[in-house]
């Protein structure tokens, strides 16, 4: 098998915590106090530990990144501003994600090879453009740059930045993982550092674990609820808790994905073993060795954990066991409310409840844990002779999940329980959704 020049190494894993060990040991002099998990590697990956100026909500951190993805609307810009630095090849390594541009409409096959035909200029430029410059490129319908990035580059310590706001998703396997725009992104592949405010660390505890049809999006569904679209503004939010080791590799970056939604500069998990399964899981078993030996840089301090509401900007707790699925919406992630709640809050506002689509998928609902539990609905369905009246589109996260769960005959249950299997992209979630059955204007629920 032919090994991707781009891949995240062990060497590379190996000497990035042996840079966090040698830059925290500066920091903890500084500060004299335990730190949070997110400070670690945050404050890990600093230019100048020494010298930095360390005041949240105030300095300007100078910071290395490992690594830059960018997905392909936003990639043409930050390509053609890297082209002006006049480098040969990008100082980090760099990935492209053709995800965006493929529009929603008929089905996977067709929709690819007319996103092909459409956008054949702004593919041809990226491809031959990662060609020369030593860049990562992944063609349309290999995946959801998140999803992708996961399951191939993605490894604990680490820090990523990507032009795209769900970039967070790598916080999931204990990233720090920021999204940026394309100036950001091509000043650091031309060399040059990145530049943040240095966040506050909000905390949220998780306890219990999570029962019934709830599930990890139900987490941070919460979480919207509790903070609001502004409340994780200029700051990192940690997850802690024994909750933490009941949730699956993905569903912690299902979790950490959407904290975009709060305006959060990223949010983050401890490594546990669910971590390290996920690892193996996909390949990287070598990785997983390496970063066993380093679970001190993975985790807050002790007293941390133990006296939260001193060393965190602010605190909240979530009894999982305790947790409802949520629905969120319309219009905004914050407007929230527990599934129970849903039928009179749909009456008070009158929102339409004829429900005209269901959609699956995206960087958010695309991993084999969320298509195997909309299988199981399926398999309800069929052995009731029951199909949608309505359109059920799924949205597969990446060509490895597509092919797994080919392999495992969920695709053919979706299908014979009447779904459309869309491309492995961002589709309708993005608004990539040639619609027909609705007018321009005509209220509707999806």
């Amino acid at each position: 098998m032919k090994l991707d020049p781009l891949r995240t190494t062990p060497e590379m894993v190996e000497e990035n915590f042996r840079t966090l060990d040698k830059n925290l040991k500066i920091v903890r002099k500084r500060l004299h106090r335990p730190l949070t998990l997110a400070e670690k590697i945050l404050l890990g990956h600093l230019i100048d530990p020494k010298n930095q100026e360390l005041q949240p909500g105030k300095s300007i951190l100078h910071l290395q990144p490992d690594r830059v993805c960018m997905q392909d609307a936003t990639a043409q810009m930050a390509v053609l501003q890297f082209m002006q630095s006049g480098r040969k090849k990008a100082a980090v390594k760099s990935t492209i994600h053709c995800d965006h541009l493929i529009q929603a409409h008929s089905g996977a096959f067709e929709d690819i090879k007319k996103a092909i035909e459409f956008n054949k200029e702004v593919y041809d430029f990226l491809k031959s453009a990662s060609a020369k410059y030593g860049i990562g490129f992944w063609g349309p319908g290999s995946g959801i740059i998140h999803q992708v990035f996961l399951e191939n580059y993605a490894f604990p310590g680490g820090f990523v930045i990507g032009t795209d706001s769900h970039t967070p998703n790598g916080g999931g396997l204990s990233m720090i993982a920021i999204g940026v725009g394309g100036a950001d992104a091509a000043e650091v592949m031309a060399g040059s550092h990145f530049e943040v405010l240095h966040p506050y660390i909000i905390g949220i505890r998780l306890t219990g674990k999570l029962r019934g049809w709830a599930a990890p999006k139900d987490v941070i569904l919460k979480v919207c609820e509790l903070l609001t679209t502004k409340g994780g503004t200029n700051c990192i939010i940690e997850y802690f808790g024994e909750g933490t080791a009941s949730i699956s590799g993905t569903g912690k970056a299902t979790i950490t994905n959407m904290g975009a939604e709060l305006g959060a500069t990223t949010s983050i998990f401890p490594y546990d073993e669910r971590s390290e399964k996920y690892l193996i899981a996909t390949n990287r078993t070598e990785i997983a060795t390496i970063t066993s030996k380093y679970q001190k840089f993975l985790q807050a301090d002790d007293e941390v954990s133990k006296n939260p509401h001193k060393f965190f900007h602010k605190v909240y707790e979530i009894d999982l066991s305790q947790l409802e699925p949520y629905i969120v919406g319309p219009h905004s992630p914050d407007v929230a409310r527990p599934i129970s709640k849903l039928k009179e809050d749909a009456e008070k506002n009158n929102y339409p409840d004829r429900v005209k689509a269901y959609l699956i998928g995206s960087c958010t609902n695309s991993s084999y844990e969320d298509l195997m539990r909309v299988k199981d609905i399926a398999d309800q369905a069929k052995k009731k002779k029951i199909k949608p009246i309505q359109k059920l589109l799924i949205s597969p996260g990446s060509e490895m999940i597509y092919e797994t769960i080919k392999r495992d005959g969920i695709i053919k249950a979706l299908e014979e329980a009447g779904a459309v299997v869309l491309a492995n992209a961002c589709g309708p979630c993005i608004g990539q959704w040639k619609r027909d059955d609705i007018r321009q204007g005509e209220s509707n629920s999806i």
